[in-house]
């Protein structure tokens, strides 16, 4: 079968973004040679560094560029030099920029505990024994949207940061996520704070009303501050968690420490189709590690399998990547956030050139069950 040609815009961003970023796109060429594909890098300024240049997070050229993409990936952005800056002209604007200018209103974040990583799990042996689900964030409405103002009244400065949310909203979300659990194990976790917000009411019968067009799935709901705690004290109880965009943001920052770090979790947002999704790891530009050859690239690397399995429904190469991370992981190489043992860590870029190494040792038994497009 052919092999398929995709342009992808690169945004590396700030921090450790370039480091992540660079190292993914890496894999991401080498899977294109060893299946006979053409994936076509394009790299723009965002977040700071187009700050720097440009006076603007995101740029129009960046913005047209991701438009026109099958796929964009990022990095990271933000740090220290640009938090005197106003709410509006920090990096991070740039990420709401985006989201609203590429038409993004989904963003699913997988969780899964890796075999070779679960002694890092906080979590007991016993209690993280089956870690899989994913969390179905909405990304494009809530307080992140809404309005926001600071005021001075009767001589008392005070803010206000408004959440708003309409039924479409709640219903393009909750159906990619009735259609997760669908094709996983049939269970959608709502996630909301029904005995107090106004929106969360809106929410809850919302996703109430659209349970009848899922017969297979089974539906429950839970208060965010009690699916905090379960995430901790059951986690094997959730296949598909559907929440707001705070709310979202808060849990999968959270669920991230099961599996061992932050930066071992990918992320996928995307509007109306997966043609054009952006993909990211969820951490941030981490200035301390910027430079040092420290940077855990997995989260990126793994975006990029979201990237291949989701927008270009290349499942045979996502696996073949996945099956050499874990293999490398087996053999005890660690980037020092995922170490357990100080004898295990190695610079960034020996675990990229092992990972490489290993992809390229191992292609033959991948070939012999086709090309996965």
């Amino acid at each position: 079968m052919p092999g398929v040609h995709k342009k992808i815009v690169v945004l590396p961003g700030d921090g450790i973004g370039p480091e992540v970023t660079s190292a993914a796109t890496q894999v991401l060429q080498d899977c294109a040679e060893a299946f006979g594909h053409r994936f076509e890098l394009l790299s723009h300024a965002f977040g700071g560094v187009a700050i720097d240049t440009f006076g603007t997070p995101l740029p129009k050229e960046t913005l047209a560029a991701c438009r026109a993409a099958d796929a964009t990936l990022l990095g990271a952005v933000g740090g220290p030099k640009w938090e005197v800056l106003p709410l509006e002209q920090r990096p991070e604007a740039g990420l709401l920029g985006i989201r609203r200018g590429l038409g993004l209103f989904i963003n699913l974040r997988p969780l899964r505990l890796r075999e070779s990583l679960r002694r890092i799990s906080p979590l007991h042996l016993e209690r993280i024994a089956h870690c899989d689900f994913e969390i179905v964030r909405e990304l494009a409405g809530d307080i992140y949207f809404g309005r926001h103002e600071t005021t001075v009244e009767n001589g008392v400065e005070v803010a206000r940061d408004e959440a708003v949310y309409s039924v479409p909203e709640v219903e393009r979300v909750a159906k990619y996520a009735f259609e997760r659990a669908v094709a996983r194990r049939g269970h959608l976790t709502s996630v909301d704070k029904h005995n107090i917000l106004a929106t969360s009411v809106l929410w809850r019968k919302t996703v109430v009303a659209m349970a009848p067009q899922y017969p297979t799935v089974t539906l429950d709901h839970q208060y965010v501050d009690n699916a905090s705690m379960q995430l901790v004290l059951r986690p094997e109880q959730f296949d598909v968690i559907l929440t707001s965009n705070m709310f979202g943001d808060i849990l999968s920052d959270e669920a991230a420490a099961l599996a061992g770090s932050i930066g071992l979790i990918p992320s996928m947002s995307m509007g109306n189709t997966t043609k054009g999704a952006l993909y990211e790891p969820i951490h941030g530009s981490a200035p301390a590690l910027t430079g040092k050859d420290a940077a855990n690239p997995l989260g990126t690397i793994f975006s990029v399998c979201m990237m291949l399995r989701e927008s270009f429904g290349l499942r045979t190469e996502a696996d073949w990547i996945e099956r050499g991370v874990d293999r490398v992981l087996d053999r005890g190489l660690r980037t020092a956030d995922i170490a357990d043992d100080p004898k295990q860590i190695v610079p960034s870029s020996v675990f990229l050139e092992q990972l490489r190494k290993e992809l390229s040792e191992n292609l033959r038994p991948t070939e012999q069950h086709g090309w996965g497009v």
